[in-house]
């Protein structure tokens, strides 16, 4: 056994350098690579995150610029909607008002005409009662051959 730990101390003592030489490329490449390529992957990783955060900032103004058009857009189809009720309400009033004026002045010439009509019905009831009284007279002239009539131009009898 006493071989064997002789053996292992010379090779412990034979690792030293191989150890010490490890040791230092750690240190070496700690300071020159590792150092640096980490300070440039931590710089990196800030900058992503950075840059994500901006991203998600601007996403989130996008969709708040978004919802403020939505909102807007809502709003002038509303206000299309309701001044396209206001103008269909103002033509059917006019409509309205156009129909019940044409009623009242065809009510009015129908009125008109009507009255017309009577008195044109009563001159004409007049002319012909003159009429038949004439053609009566003349009749009863010829019937009865000049008989005496008086002044209002009736026949005496």
């Amino acid at each position: 056994m006493g071989e064997i730990l002789s053996k292992l101390a010379q090779l412990f003592i034979q690792t030293i350098p191989t150890v010490i030489f490890v040791f230092l490329l750690y240190v070496i490449l700690s300071r020159l690579l590792f150092g640096p390529l980490t300070a440039v992957l931590k710089k990196r990783d800030e900058e992503t995150k950075g840059a994500m955060a901006r991203a998600l900032e601007q996403a989130a103004a996008a969709e708040e610029k978004a919802r403020q058009y939505e909102a807007a857009f809502q709003a002038a189809r509303h206000e299309v909607y309701r001044q396209r009720e206001l103008d269909r309400r103002t033509l059917l009033e006019d409509r309205d008002a156009t129909l019940k004026g044409a009623r009242q002045q065809s009510e009015a010439l129908l009125s008109e005409a009507q009255s017309s009509l009577a008195t044109e019905v009563v001159q004409r009831k007049k002319e012909l009662e003159s009429a038949s009284q004439s053609l009566g007279q003349e009749i009863a002239e010829t019937i009865l051959g000049g008989a005496a009539r008086d002044g209002a131009g009736r026949i005496q009898p």
